[in-house]
């Protein structure tokens, strides 16, 4: 289902028209569909129905870093997701949405001592661990408490995932996991080692990965691992394939289907006899939301094509400015006319630039739009950058809709502030 669409000329959230949301809320605004959500979480499980008897039921698990709202991620509770976390807020986010504690992986490169304890403390289902070290702090943690802490070794692949360098985690000059030629010998060390219970092994070589060969060479690679570690007499029960699988951002992109990705899964881990685990993250959100915007003013620089400044900015979707990331830009009420334009915010940078020289629904000042394909990687990533604040976000379900974060305005954020009294 298409959760944005137009009706009687103006566009709607599900049945929500989104002029109403800007009225009763505000721009900008994250504005989400609880359907979409939910579509997009079932595609993606039926998409591993390729996997058939010969499988233990996979475990699914959200990547929070994608999108933390609780509401988001009660919606994907609600839809049998566990969570992916990587910090000990996501964990406690994951948590307060009501997702169990053995439903949750833990992954990321740098977990902290208190962050070890939160996980172990709150009974998390595994540890993604990403180097000795990690593992022998997490062993010392769990050895106090007089318990074992269920595990996986991440592996770093070496394998390039193809995708935007900044957010390729598989190669052997990224900061993520074990290198693949000492894996072995780690797993057999960690595997002796009161406090842990090893129990298999996870890789994740990227996000928005375009096409399905990089992922199946590193899978591959893992079921080589596998097969070297039960041969030396470990018992592998798990692997953690991780996420990655893209989205089409704009009309001319094709990126693989769950169903073909659940079919390479089905093909290569055939003979593994494993519990899989996946990690979702934009898969899932990224259609279900956009960022509503109002038109601030049209300004033009010479003879070139006109500036439409918008009220949302950098701070808000930082994807563009990161990235040079694509997000398709239409009007909610478009009037059928078309203009060339630079597309901007108002923040004292250059870089707040959501896109230059892009054909698009013409507006003048007051006009509303939306940024399409934001649900994942959008308000997660905000700042309050030019002390602006933090946007709203509300998901819609079909002919209602509630504010399920509050705007955060400069003031609020100035609050936390404080002058030491040597500067009075």
């Amino acid at each position: 289902m298409e959760a944005f669409t137009l009706r009687d000329g103006v566009m709607h959230a599900e049945d929500v028209p989104l002029p109403a949301i800007a009225e009763a809320v505000g721009t900008p605004v994250y504005v989400y569909s609880r359907a979409k959500l939910a579509t997009k979480a079932r595609a993606f499980r039926d998409g591993l129905a390729a996997l058939g008897e010969g499988h233990v039921g996979p475990h699914l698990a959200f990547a929070v870093k994608a999108n933390p709202n609780l509401a988001v991620l009660r919606v994907l509770g609600r839809e049998g997701y566990g969570a992916d976390v990587v910090s000990g807020g996501e964990l406690t986010r994951a948590l307060a949405a009501g997702i169990a504690p053995e439903e949750i992986v833990f992954s990321g490169v740098g977990k902290t001592h208190r962050e070890l304890i939160h996980g172990l403390d709150a009974g998390i289902g595994q540890f993604n661990l990403e180097s000795r070290e990690e593992a022998h702090d997490l062993a010392a943690i769990a050895r106090a408490r007089g318990i074992a802490a269920c595990c996986a070794l991440r592996v770093n692949p070496d394998v390039d995932a193809r995708t935007h360098a900044k957010i390729s985690t598989g190669k052997r000059e990224n900061k993520f996991g074990v290198p693949l030629d000492r894996a072995a010998a780690i797993y057999a060390e960690l595997a002796a080692t009161e406090g842990l219970a090893m129990r298999g092994v996870a890789v994740h070589i990227g996000s928005q990965l375009a096409e399905l060969q990089p992922l199946e060479e590193a899978f591959e690679k893992l079921g080589a691992l596998i097969a070297e570690l039960r041969a030396a007499g470990h018992t592998i029960t798990h692997a953690d394939l991780g996420g990655g699988l893209g989205v089409s951002y704009r009309d001319s992109e094709r990126f693989p289907t769950a169903a073909e990705y659940g079919a390479m899964v089905a093909r290569v881990t055939a003979n593994w006899d494993v519990r899989l685990s996946f990690e979702p993250g934009r898969f899932i959100a990224a259609e279900a939301g956009v960022l509503l915007t109002r038109t601030i003013r049209t300004k033009r620089s010479g003879n070139g094509p006109p500036f439409v400044v918008v009220d949302a900015a950098m701070n808000d979707l930082a994807r563009p400015a990161l990235y040079g990331a694509w997000h398709d830009f239409e009007a909610v009420t478009p009037t059928g006319e078309r203009m060339t334009a630079h597309i901007v915010g108002p923040i004292c940078e250059t870089g707040d630039t959501f896109a230059m020289d892009r054909e698009c629904d013409a507006l003048v000042a007051g006009d509303l739009a939306v940024f399409r394909t934001a649900g994942a990687y959008g308000a997660t990533m905000a700042s309050s950058y030019n002390s602006r604040g933090f946007v709203p976000e509300v998901l819609v379900d079909g002919d209602r809709f509630a504010v399920v974060a509050d705007r955060i305005a400069p003031a609020a954020i100035m609050e936390a502030e404080r002058v030491p009294d040597w500067l009075a």
